[in-house]
Parts: C-alpha cells; structure tokens; sequence
C-alpha cells in the first residue's frame, strides 16, 4: 500500500520542525484542491501518513508548509516579510503503490527537499 509522508528538519536551530502546519494539495492543470491540513509533532513528523491507500494516486501533488508561523514563533530576527513565509513543494507521483517521503530542511532563509525513504 502506497503512502506519502514528510519530516521537517530546522537546520538552523537543530532541531525537529514542532508545530508546522501543511496543506495538502491534489493538482490537476490548473486547478488545486485541497485534501486536508496537518501539523507535525515534536519530531517534525505527523502522527499518520498525509495520504496512503485509495487516497494517493498517480499525479501531482502540493505540499505547502507553513514555515514563517514556525519561525516567528522561534523567535528569528528578520525583517517582515519573512524571506521564507509558506513554503510550495510541487512533486509527481507515478506509482502510487510506492512511498513517498518528502522532507524538508528548513532555515529562515534556504531550504531543500529530495524524495526521502
């Protein structure tokens, strides 16, 4: 059974990414429709899977993670507006019988992501 998770890392602080909210996203063409949002716990993970089953399908998908919240709450000195507020990761799925993992290292002013395991 497929499923799609995530881990955000805050490479600037050290520390798993607590409490980042995250919309997900169903992309066809030009339209976006939102499946569910999810916050992370105390290790930068969710609880469950964003989607897994009959929920994950072939196509394309947005994760968008509400980074700015995040920092703000850290206490980061930076000027409004953030440099980084929410955070757009557009990825395909080709088969969703697979897992997908998409992490994200996160600082107020650079990030990246791959396709985890």
């Amino acid at each position: 059974m497929g499923r799609l998770t995530t881990h955000i890392l805050d490479t600037a602080h050290g520390c798993p990414g607590q409490g980042i909210a995250i919309d997900i996203f169903r992309l066809n063409g030009s339209e976006r429709q939102h499946l569910k949002t999810v916050t992370t716990n105390q290790d930068g993970r969710c609880d469950t899977p964003l989607l897994e089953g009959e929920a994950l399908t072939p196509g394309e998908y947005e994760l968008c993670f509400h980074a700015g919240d995040y920092l703000r709450a850290k206490g980061i000195d930076a000027a409004e507006p953030l440099f980084l507020d929410i955070i757009p990761i557009r990825f395909g799925v080709a088969d969703a019988q697979q897992h997908y993992h998409v992490p994200l290292l996160l600082s107020p002013y650079g990030y990246s992501t791959y396709r985890g395991s």
